[in-house]
Formats: structure tokens, C-alpha cells, sequence
């Protein structure tokens, strides 16, 4: 039977139609793979532009914190240079010992990098000083001192940071070799750079929150490192990946290194400094410059993203027009199942706490009804156990906010994993407040679950320097009641856990006062945990 007209009319139809929905489909494609690789290669080329200008930045601050030292070394190097030729040349009798102390004064009173200048004999003593007195005591244990005894090169030499016994600040020597006639060690001059001097230069210096400035002697050993930490001064970093970079790729150089010191990945640029055995490095934390590229990324990313939807919509029209009956019968089943599905997405997201991902306060308070007038039509206890968590607001002032969030969820989590049955719930009642419901359960099974809550929090073993426990713990109030007894509110039983959660604060905290209620007058059980 030859087909008839209707009929050869709609295979036409769908053979035209199938190649226009492969053609639509490709072409939208290709635009879409188009539009993702333009958006791909903005970002790559913004994310080198932003390391770029960085690498210029912080190679400019390395030169001028490198300047910045090198003057300050000349300085102490034409010092030292004067001091020797003179006490070399001319015999240091009283008279010229004292003129000689007003010159040191006057040089280490006009001088803001000098702390302090000093003229040795060859047996360390102090002969003459800027001070205005002259210390007892001998310099011969310090290494600059051992290091002209046992060297004869006349270079000023840059020592080890080391604490002055004059005025107890740290310091790091500049000295050299003062010889006899006959060549013999004769003592030895030293200028003491103040490290306060440099650390108030490279305060002014902007390089981030995280960022840090390096001055470090070629051996690795670091004379100071912002922020500054008197316990890294003299440190020796030998091991370290910006002391290995250096010593493999030469005196000026930019690179991404983790810190060995902190464990942060920074944008390094160093610098040696001409005529002495000092590296300085400035260093930007590779998080913070890409802070803004971050953003950017974002909102570029949206719009393209956006613009993808708004296409994709757009084709899904074009080519639902072409479908059959059924077809468009299957999507929207499936626009069905899936607005389901977001229904109870959605449901599930309002009846949570988003930060502990508990139950919130509006789903507890809906629960805590449910449950009492299921106990009041079969008789049985139910309990609510209310908990707090011990000086919370000192843990968030000394950590901060961020750890006090983790801390939250690390406590709610043990609060979760301590309930027992499925029927149990445990919610964020507000703050650091935590509330369980245990449907059907009397006094000693609550008192079992507020045990088991508080030895999971304790097990923790989160740190909490101002507790008297030392660590985190929470109060517990326990109520039992009955649903039979006269003028129940849910509120009320929200209440009596609340006033025994404060006796147990009011105990000495770390423990749980437990209550029942008993109907038909009986006198209330009282159970509280001592430590």
C-alpha cells in the first residue's frame, strides 16, 4: 500500500528536521567551546599579567631594600676604614684614647645605623667606645673577635647577630683588623649596625599581610626576617629553598617558593649586595597577589557562564519546537522530577543549621511540639538535654571567629555521633547552644546520652588556653517531663533544661545537672555530675 500524502509528508519532515537539530546542536557547540576558550585564555593571560607586575614590584623593592643596606654597610665600612688607619698610625696615649671617644660619640649620635662603636686590644678588651663609659670586660668569646685572630684579610667583615652586653639590643657587628707595625693581630675595630634601624625601614615597605623582608648573611644565617621574631635572629636557614635557589641561580632572581619557615608560598625577588656576603629578599604571599585575579575570575566566569544558560535555553527552545508530542511529554516529566528534587533540597536547606549542619531552631522547635504530643498520647517520657559550650566567647577572642566556626562544627559533630537512634535529634538552638531531643527516653537514659555527648566534646581535646580545663568543654542541663502533666508547654520544658544548664555553669562547668519531673505530685529526681 503506497504511502499516503499526510504520511510522505511527515517522514519529510523528520528527515529535515534531524539534520537541522545536528547543525543547531553543533553550531551552539562550537560557539560554546569558542566563548570557554576566550574566557580560558583571559584568565591564563590576566593570572601571568598579575604575577608579572608583581615580579616588577617586588624586584623594584628588592633593589631599594638592597640600596638601602649597602648604604648602610658603606657607611660602617668608611667608619671602620677611618678608626683603623688612625689607631694603626698614631699611638693611642690617654689623651688621644679620649679624643677618640668624642669622635666615636659623636659618630654613633649622628649616625642612625650605629648602635654603638668599639676599639679592642688584642686581648678583647674594650678600649675605647661611643658609649659614655667604658665597660669592663673582655669581647675575645665573640666569634667577629676570633674571627680577626685567626684572619689576616683587613675587609670588614660581617658577623653573626649577637645581643650587646653594652645595652642589651641586638646587633650585628661590622668589623676589622687592627695589626701591629710588625703585622701581629693588634685588636680589632667593630661598628654594631642596629637591627631596630633596618626592622623601622622595612616596616614601611607594603608587601601584604603575609608577605616578609629577608636580610641574610650568604651562609644562610638570617640577621632579620619581618615580621620580626627574636628567636629567628641568627638562625642559620642553610636547608632552606630561597638559600638554595641563590646559591644555584645567582645574585639577582625572582621565584615561587614555600617558606621553610612558615610553610607559605610566596613570590620571592633577591638581590646580594655588591662588596659584602648579604642577601636580601622581599616576598609577597602568592594567596594575596592573587586576590584580586580571584575576583575577576569570578565575575568573568559568571557572565560566561550566564551567557551559556541564557544560550543553552535558548537552543533547548529552538529544538523543543522540533519535537514531537512525546518528547516534549519526557521533558517535562523529567522538569517534574527534578523540581522535586529541589523541593526537597530546599526543605532539607530550611530545616538546617548551615554553619553545624544540624537541625536549626525553627525544625527543633517544630520537632519538640511533635514529640510532646506523641508523649502525651502514649504516656511516655520524653527529654530534652540543653548544652552549652564553656567560655566560647573567650575560645573565639583568643583564636578568632574562624577557628571559633571550626570549633562549632567539630562540638556539634560530636553532639550528632553521641544520639543513639534514629528518632533523636540533636539542633543549634542559637550561638554556642546546642539542644537534643530524645523521644521515649526517661532520666538515666538521658543522663547516658549527656555522659556520652560530653566524653566525645572532651575527647576532642580541642585547645583552650583561657579554660580552667584547658581545653573544650561544654555544660549540660537534662530535663525529663511528661506530656501528661497540667500547663506542659514545649516551652517549658525548653525552659527547665535552661535553668539546669545554668546550675551546672554555676557548679564549676564540664558537667551536666540532670532533672524529672515525676506526675501525680511525686517530689523531682535530681542528678548532678561532679568532676
Amino acid at each position: 500500500m503506497p504511502p499516503t500524502p499526510s504520511q510522505t509528508a511527515i517522514d519529510r519532515l523528520d528527515q529535515l528536521r534531524r539534520p537541522l537539530i545536528l547543525r543547531t546542536i553543533a553550531l551552539i557547540g562550537g560557539f560554546c567551546v569558542v566563548l570557554i576558550g576566550l574566557n580560558v585564555w583571559g584568565l591564563v593571560a590576566t593570572y601571568r599579567a598579575q604575577l608579572e607586575g608583581t615580579t616588577r614590584s617586588t624586584g623594584n623593592m628588592a633593589r631599594a631594600v638592597a640600596s638601602h643596606a649597602e648604604r648602610s654597610l658603606k657607611v660602617g665600612d668608611a667608619v671602620l676604614g677611618e678608626l683603623v688607619e688612625r689607631v694603626e698610625r698614631v699611638h693611642l696615649v690617654p689623651e688621644a684614647q679620649a679624643h677618640l671617644h668624642g669622635r666615636l660619640h659623636d659618630i654613633a649620635s649622628t649616625t642612625r645605623e650605629f648602635q654603638e662603636l668599639f676599639l679592642y686590644t688584642q686581648d678583647g678588651a674594650r678600649l675605647v667606645t661611643s658609649l659614655p663609659t667604658l665597660l669592663a670586660g673582655s669581647d675575645a668569646d665573640r666569634e667577629f673577635f676570633r674571627y680577626h685572630m685567626a684572619h689576616k684579610d683587613r675587609g670588614t667583615h660581617v658577623g653573626k647577630p649577637i645581643r650587646s652586653r653594652a645595652s642589651g639590643t641586638l646587633i650585628v657587628p661590622l668589623s676589622r683588623r687592627i695589626d701591629r707595625p710588625d703585622g701581629s693581630f693588634g685588636g680589632v675595630a667593630m661598628a654594631a649596625l642596629s637591627l631596630a634601624f633596618f626592622g623601622q625601614f622595612y616596616d614601611g615597605i607594603d608587601v601584604g599581610k603575609t608577605g616578609t623582608i629577608v636580610l641574610a648573611i650568604d651562609d644562610g644565617t638570617l640577621l632579620y626576617r619581618r615580621p620580626f621574631n627574636p628567636a629567628l635572629v641568627g638562625a642559620k636557614v642553610t636547608g632552606g629553598a630561597l638559600a638554595t635557589v641563590f646559591q644555584a641561580q645567582g645574585a639577582v632572581g625572582t621565584v615561587m617558593l614555600v617558606s621553610k619557615i612558615d610553610n607559605i608560598e610566596r613570590l620571592y625577588s633577591y638581590r646580594h649586595l655588591e662588596g659584602f656576603p648579604l642577601v636580601v629578599a622581599i616576598a609577597q604571599a602568592k594567596p594575596e597577589i592573587l586576590a584580586e585575579w580571584w575576583v575577576s575570575m569570578g565575575e568573568t566566569s559568571g557572565i560566561v557562564l550566564f551567557a551559556l544558560a541564557a544560550l543553552g535555553w535558548g537552543a533547548r527552545r529552538m529544538i523543543g519546537q522540533l519535537q514531537v508530542r512525546e518528547a516534549l511529554e519526557d521533558e517535562l516529566r523529567r522538569a517534574r522530577a527534578v523540581t522535586e528534587s529541589h523541593n526537597v533540597a530546599l526543605q532539607a536547606l530550611a530545616n538546617t543549621d548551615s554553619l553545624t549542619g544540624l537541625a536549626n531552631r525553627r525544625h527543633f522547635e517544630k520537632t519538640l511540639t511533635t514529640e510532646q504530643d506523641r508523649a502525651r498520647r502514649n504516656g511516655k517520657p520524653c527529654s530534652v538535654i540543653l548544652g552549652d559550650v564553656d567560655l566560647f566567647k573567650k575560645y573565639n577572642d583568643h583564636y578568632g571567629h574562624v577557628a571559633g566556626d571550626a570549633c562549632l562544627r567539630q562540638v556539634a559533630a560530636a553532639i550528632a555521633a553521641g544520639l543513639r537512634r534514629p528518632a533523636d535529634l540533636a539542633a543549634r538552638y542559637g550561638g554556642e547552644e546546642f539542644i537534643v531531643i530524645l523521644p521515649e527516653t526517661d532520666l538515666d537514659g538521658a543522663c547516658a546520652v549527656a555522659r556520652n555527648i560530653r566524653a566525645r566534646i572532651a575527647a576532642l581535646a580541642l585547645v583552650h588556653a583561657d579554660s580552667p580545663f584547658g581545653h573544650v568543654t561544654i555544660s549540660l542541663g537534662v530535663y525529663t517531663g511528661h506530656a501528661s502533666m497540667p500547663d506542659d508547654a514545649p516551652a517549658h520544658w525548653v525552659q527547665k533544661a535552661d535553668d539546669l544548664l545554668y546550675e551546672a555553669k554555676a557548679a564549676g562547668r564540664d558537667r551536666f545537672v540532670a532533672r524529672q519531673d515525676v506526675p501525680g505530685g511525686a517530689a523531682p529526681v535530681n542528678l548532678q555530675l561532679v568532676r
